[in-house]
């Protein structure tokens, strides 16, 4: 886990190395164990090191081969790299480090870009090849770490995080409505489109191939995808689960790999028990952080939301090291502008106490494993398939398109958007994008379990991806790299020819109910992650395995209309506001009124207002800093 960066000059010119330490310098949190340049006239490489495997000098970046011919600079883990390593040495291969970065090298050397299929393991890099004026750029299967790229007639430039990209001189600054317009509906984007005028992110699964040379645009291949078994083999639960705790254990013990200290997040739910249960047998005793809110205002839903409670009685059975902290009304405020400069790249969900258990995870362990991928995998949101049963295959893609509409519908578009704004977003049809996605699985859609594994497609596609690219933003703000076993080659290909049937309970698969209200429905059962739970059954009590989905989240709907609303008010009842130079203040009034009178939860939209507001005047400034 590291940053990285660089610049292709296409009309020949040289990297300025000034401009691209520059770069390296605004991402030097994400590795503060070192950094390396490497320029070469118009190609300059830069990276940035947190040391995790290898911690002596022979794992600097960027890495070369023998002759220096093919360079590398590098974020990730490669899990599998000690076998690779000892494929490539019987192919000739000379090593001369013990790092997992080699690997990366000589298997391009050897394999060019079927390389990238070979790896297991979550990782972003690019790869300079000075014999065929090459770059090379992979992200891994699932998204787990970003790259970013910006390009003219005369440069290209990428970058671990769009910040770097942004302290180029040449990049201009400007908002991409269209992207915008996608945050609004979705609490997300969905193309591979940014908030951020010409930057765009590689999509997961993808590599991209530049030909300096030739003087053509950079060329993207998808390499792998989710592809869900239209037939699946006839599994009986207790076959699957015995399949599936094999295939975990395997996970988790691959990614334990670390000559730096390692522990795991915990908040008392099977996904994180798990992962904690197996690592704990492996290394023995272990750190383990959990985060909980003050619930002394909190209302209604929200006084379930802490978990403490539930993750000290698991630490307890699992005698881990445990460390907590709280939450309290008036925490967002205090981090929101500097989280916001971390994240840059908007996407889902309130972030802010995923920044602050990321920060107590750092002061004692440099790498810790999370639960994320589980619930996507193994059905682990029942309230969001019922569509899949209800639905007919013609109306599948505008019912579930309503259900995914988080913020504003299409209805309320022209109401939240300035009219000038409004029209220069031109045909920008979010609908199409949100259909894209799904078509892009190219599954079929007549039965009900196809729809309910189009729905999981979609929500690996878009809502993992949103998930992941948040997760990294925030553990790198604090040094600190997040592993998610869930996301393992072996599982995540078991995963997808497990039978429907077996992930998710028909009976769990009701009638329509938002989403904020899932605490007061039967929903809040058991009816996800069936398979999951049975295999987990094996080695965690059934307190754990049998409790109901709890998202992790602070008790905003009643912050937001108690003690944060002078904060909210501040913000966006200012008609000065940036944001209205493109959002219509009446209809944020309108929104915040509702919210504050206890007539609708609007936390979320909310939420967004405050992250975007943040993020113009973070981003405004000449070098991409507040």
């Amino acid at each position: 886990m590291c940053g990285i960066c660089g610049v292709v000059q296409l009309d020949g010119a040289p990297v300025a190395a000034k401009t691209l330490e520059r770069m390296s310098e605004l991402i030097a949190h994400r590795g503060p164990d070192g950094h390396g340049i490497y320029l070469d006239g118009p190609v300059g490489l830069a990276h940035r090191r947190l040391a995790i495997i290898d911690l002596t000098e022979t794992g600097r970046q960027p890495m070369g081969n023998e002759d220096g011919t093919v360079l590398v600079t590098y974020s990730g883990e490669i899990y599998n790299y000690l076998d690779l390593r000892s494929q490539l040495e019987g192919l000739g291969h000379r090593f001369h480090s013990q790092s997992d970065t080699e690997v990366i090298v000589h298997a391009y050397e050897e394999w060019a870009e079927d390389s990238v299929r070979r790896f297991n393991g979550h990782f972003a890099y690019a790869i300079w090849d000075a014999k065929q004026q090459r770059l090379f750029l992979a992200r891994d299967r699932f998204g787990t770490h970003a790259i970013y790229h910006f390009s003219d007639a005369k440069r290209f430039i990428f970058g671990s995080e769009v910040k770097a990209i942004l302290a180029h001189p040449d990049v201009p600054r400007g908002v991409e409505l269209a992207a915008l317009n996608e945050y609004f509906t979705f609490q997300n984007v969905l193309t591979d489109l940014t908030l951020f005028k010409g930057v765009h992110l590689l999509p997961p699964g993808c590599w991209m191939s530049l030909e300096a040379r030739t003087g053509k645009r950079a060329v993207t291949q998808r390499y792998w995808d989710y592809k869900f078994d239209p037939d699946p083999p006839k599994m009986a639960m207790e076959e699957a689960a015995g399949e599936l705790e094999r295939l975990f254990t395997q996970a988790v013990t691959r990614q334990l790999m670390s000559e730096v200290p390692l522990g795991c997040y915990l908040s008392g739910g099977m996904d994180s028990g798990s992962i904690t249960a197996t690592a704990r047998k492996q290394l023995g005793r272990l750190c383990t952080f959990t985060l909980g809110f003050d619930l002394s205002s909190a209302s209604g839903l929200e006084l379930g939301f802490d978990e403490r409670t539930q993750a000290e009685a698991l630490s307890n059975l699992l005698k881990t090291e445990h460390y907590e902290m709280v939450l309290h009304a008036g925490d967002m405020e205090q981090v929101l502008p500097q989280l916001i400069w971390h994240v840059e790249d908007l996407r889902v969900g309130q972030c802010y106490p995923n920044y602050y258990v990321a920060r107590l995870a750092s002061k004692f362990v440099k790498v810790v494993l999370s639960g994320a991928g589980g619930d996507e995998l193994f059905g682990g949101y029942p309230w969001r398939y019922y569509r899949g049963l209800n639905a007919t295959s013609e109306q599948f893609h505008r019912s579930y398109y309503d259900f995914w509409q988080r913020l504003v519908s299409d209805d309320d578009k022209q109401r939240l958007f300035r009219p000038e704004i409004q029209s220069a977003m031109g045909d920008h049809d979010t609908f199409d994008v949100f259909r894209s996605v799904l078509d892009g699985g190219n599954l079929p859609l007549e039965t009900p379990e196809d729809r309910i594994n189009a729905c999981l497609y979609f929500e690996l596609k878009s809502f993992l991806h949103g998930l992941l690219v948040i997760e990294d933003r925030i553990s790198f703000a604090h040094g600190l790299e997040t592993r998610a076993p869930f996301l393992d080659n072996d599982l995540v290909d078991f995963a997808l020819r497990v039978p429907v049937a077996l992930k998710v309970d028909p009976e769990s698969l009701v009638t329509e109910v938002d989403e904020d209200d899932v605490l007061k429905s039967r929903m809040r059962t058991s009816g996800g992650k069936r398979v999951l739970r049975e295999a987990m059954s094996r080695s965690m009590p059934a307190l754990v395995t049998e409790r109901a989905k709890q998202g992790f989240s602070a008790p905003d709907a009643s912050w937001f209309r108690g003690e944060s609303i002078d904060y909210v008010n501040s913000l966006l009842r200012d008609r000065r506001s940036p944001i209205y130079e493109f959002l219509e203040p009446g209809f944020v009034a309108s929104q915040l009124n509702e919210h504050t009178s206890g007539r609708v939860n609007h936390r979320l939209f909310i939420w967004s207002l405050l992250s975007f507001e943040w993020w113009l005047r973070n981003f405004g400034g000449a070098d991409g800093r507040n």
